[in-house]
């Protein structure tokens, strides 16, 4: 009997023991649950919030005002492709300028060297059919360090051009160049084996002697491009550019010679032209600019690329 009731009380001690751990193991997905939502929550809040303060600024300030203002698109940096001077971000933000029926005027704040005529040209061309579409609203460019090559070629497409008395306006050229190593392999007792299907695949190979053909087709190629960009300042310039030879030789000069020269039409700065020239003082930017999800993009893209590369050894 009283084996009995001590194997009973063994029992129920079992059955205790495992429903307080059934219990705490209940209690602890709780509390993880619990965590897990506030943390998803954190999380979520802390990406509204940062998406909110990187999100382009015409979302943010255009669809605001309610008021007239100028419109501001930036070029900053080399024109390139895959640089944030892009002829796709320029041209997103020109078009969202143009397009918001608040904006008095645009202006085209450049800061470049140049680079790719292909981009540039594309901006050019966009800017001049949105002129066309919107005949009443503006464009003004403003040079503020540098204005040269592809710089200037977009510019050109403005209505007027300001600039700063010290600012680098010009390159009105095109160049292409590389190095010969030539000489240097034979004395190092080098020697270049390039193979290649196509007549000319391999020219102007920088190991290889330099052939005149060659040198005259490229020239005619630079010719080609030199000339497109002559015929889009003049077009955009018109009777202001002064006849000086000098103008479409490849030469850079200040703002106020560029004054001189017909280059440019006035002295002044963004907030100059946005106060004197359009008559809205308040300036909205509307410059497309990387945001956190083309940041992420791009990470997320590298880094397949890497683990990609890393899988399969690719070179």
């Amino acid at each position: 009997m009283e084996t009995t009731s001590s194997a009973s009380n063994s029992t129920r001690m079992d059955q205790d023991i495992v429903n307080r751990i059934a219990q705490e193991a209940v209690a602890e997905q709780r509390r993880a649950r619990r965590w897990g939502i506030f943390f998803k929550f954190f999380f979520a809040a802390y990406l509204l919030l940062f998406l909110i303060i990187y999100l382009p600024v015409d979302w943010r300030e255009a669809g605001i005002t309610g008021e007239k203002h100028s419109a501001l698109v930036d070029i900053e940096g080399v024109i390139s492709n895959d640089a944030l001077a892009s002829a796709d971000y320029i041209v997103t933000g020109l078009r969202a300028a143009f397009e918001d029926s608040n904006t008095a005027g645009v202006i085209l704040r450049i800061n470049s060297p140049g680079g790719s005529p292909v981009q540039a040209a594309y901006v050019n061309s966009e800017i001049k059919r949105l002129k066309g579409l919107y005949p009443d609203i503006p464009l003004y460019a403003v040079i503020s360090d540098v204005c040269a090559s592809g710089g200037y070629y977009i510019a050109a497409a403005a209505d007027e051009i300001y600039a700063n008395e010290s600012s680098i306006v010009g390159s009105i050229g095109v160049v292409m160049s590389s190095f010969g190593f030539v000489d240097a392999m034979e004395k190092l007792g080098i020697e270049r084996r390039l193979l290649h299907a196509g007549e000319n695949k391999g020219f102007l190979d920088p190991f290889s002697p330099l052939k005149q053909e060659e040198v005259k087709h490229i020239n005619k190629l630079l010719m080609d491009v030199h000339q497109q960009f002559i015929t889009v300042v003049k077009e955009g310039r018109g009777e202001r550019l002064k006849e000086d030879e000098n103008i479409f030789s490849g030469l850079i000069w200040t703002g106020k010679q560029s004054l001189e020269l017909g280059l440019v039409d006035g002295m002044g700065s963004a907030s100059y032209v946005a106060r004197e020239v359009i008559g809205a003082e308040d300036i909205v930017d509307y410059t497309k600019r990387e945001d956190f999800l083309d940041i992420f993009a791009k990470q997320i893209g590298t880094a397949v690329a890497r683990t990609l590369g890393e899988k399969f050894q690719l070179q």
